[in-house]
């Protein structure tokens, strides 16, 4: 990677720019290469939608997956071992 370097713009959620990654919700990372012309454009965000299907949090939703998948795994075992 001789000869890249990076510029990387970060906006928080009012949009304005700054230089801590922890607050970013949007940004961007374009790497120049030798010559200073962009090498590669990488472009980020994070959208904090509600799923309106969804009737409790994300969170939540992801936990109930997350046991069923275990007791899927269980059964599965179970099956395997009788």
């Amino acid at each position: 990677m001789t000869g890249r370097r990076r510029k990387v713009t970060y906006l928080d959620a009012q949009g304005e720019p700054t230089a801590q990654a922890a607050q970013a919700v949007k940004g961007e990372i374009v790497e120049y290469d030798a010559h200073g012309e962009p090498a590669r454009r990488t472009k980020f965000f994070l959208d904090r939608a509600d799923l309106p299907w969804l009737r409790v949090s994300e969170p939540a939703f992801l936990l109930w997956v997350l046991a069923g998948l275990f007791i899927a795994w269980l059964a599965i075992g179970f099956v395997l071992l009788t």
